[in-house]
């Protein structure tokens, strides 16, 4: 495309260290729009969450879900709050209310080893972990989600429902972002996780997955229990590639794996669908730091760059994927050069620092890049 291609941009920045990180991220995206030619976001906010809740009786206000429905892409920080709950107990999280209004049914959950970053495992060999978890999101364990059956103070009965039709798109999704990948040089491989040993519905879906991988003979295609799954996920977590699971287990073991490249504040998350995608950090509100400081916002950048190469990809921007790649570098030399150091691990670097440390490096970028 020729000129600059303007994407707009719903921003929901929610509760507690969500508005911090949100900030970071726009000002690292205005940046790269300033040194990357050929595409701009034209960003707006929109309220939602737990506090909104608590002042206005409503966690997602109509206004808030139209403008994810006509946006280009949707930046969500982080929303809920632990003291501000349902009539049933459950947590605000309209997030989940967004994943099905817009039917964004793969959760896409990349979790990556940086160099120089923090190390759980004392193995060498976890500096190569390079994993996709796939969440489907449409269905499972999350089917009745605001819709539970109370039988007073006796019980309480939430369905998992799997179909044939919702597995085989996820399904799909996991073997064509396989093919993308390139691993080390190693084989590409999508592994079906699931409960099939007990579960009519698990075993269902494990079915569906075995009638699909045919279609990708050229993939390497196995199958674990997610009880098996977490082990190996802790005991050699460098053997896998691409996970793909139900709703209620894939976001289960997208935490455990985040958990293994330095926890939550590391870990990037899309919400993807065939016409519409959301991009948040796996973390929580963290009302425990909000406002100190101290929030780490390298899964929201990280976030960020998956936003741009959906909006790359999807609308054959390739300054979209430019900037990307620029975003992606730039943390990752951040944290292999000393530069970057989170307060969450030990060191100096709250929100502000670590963004102007990214924001330096980008500019850095730009000019070794700049014809001379």
């Amino acid at each position: 495309m020729k000129g600059d291609t303007e994407f707009r941009i719903a921003v929901l920045p929610g509760d507690g260290i969500g508005i911090e990180v949100m900030q970071a991220c726009l000002e690292v995206l205005n940046a790269l729009c300033q040194h990357v030619d050929g595409f701009r976001c034209a960003t707006e906010y929109f309220p939602g969450g737990a506090a909104y809740y608590r002042d206005n009786g409503v966690a997602l206000p109509d206004e808030t879900l139209k403008a994810t429905q006509t946006a280009d892409a949707i930046l969500f920080g982080a929303m809920g709050l632990p003291d501000v709950r349902m009539p049933d107990g459950t947590e605000i999280n309209p997030q989940i209310d967004i994943r099905f209004a817009l039917d964004l049914y793969a959760g896409v959950r990349p979790v990556r080893a940086l160099p120089g970053g923090p190390r759980l495992l004392a193995d060498t060999r976890a500096q190569s972990i390079d994993l996709i978890v796939v969440r489907e999101q449409s269905e499972g364990m999350f089917v009745d989600f605001h819709k539970g059956r109370l039988e007073g103070d006796l019980s309480a009965t939430d369905r998992c429902l799997i179909t044939r039709a919702g597995t085989e798109r996820v399904v799909d999704f996991a073997f064509r972002l396989a093919e993308r990948r390139r691993v080390r040089g190693e084989p590409r491989r999508v592994t079906c996780v699931d409960k099939a040993n007990v579960m009519t519905s698990m075993a269902f879906f494990r079915k569906v997955f075995d009638e699909r991988r045919a279609r990708f003979p050229h993939i390497t295609a196995d199958h674990l229990h997610v009880d098996a799954a977490a082990l190996n996920l802790v005991r050699q977590p460098w053997t896998f590639d691409v996970l793909v699971a139900e709703n209620l287990l894939g976001d289960i073991l997208s935490d455990l794996a985040a958990g293994l490249i330095g926890g939550m504040g590391m870990a990037p998350s899309a919400d993807i669908g065939d016409k519409h995608a959301m991009f948040q950090p796996c973390h929580g509100s963290a009302p425990d730091i909000a406002g100190s400081g101290k929030a780490n916002p390298t899964a929201m950048f990280l976030s960020a760059a998956m936003m741009l190469r959906w909006l790359g990809e999807r609308h054959s921007v390739d300054a979209c994927l430019t900037a990307a790649c620029h975003l992606q570098q730039a943390i990752a030399r951040g944290f292999a050069n000393g530069r970057i150091r989170p307060a969450e691990f030990g060191g100096p670097d709250g929100t502000a620092a670590i963004t102007r440390t990214v924001i330096d490096i980008i500019e850095q970028q730009a000019l070794s890049d700049a014809p001379q």
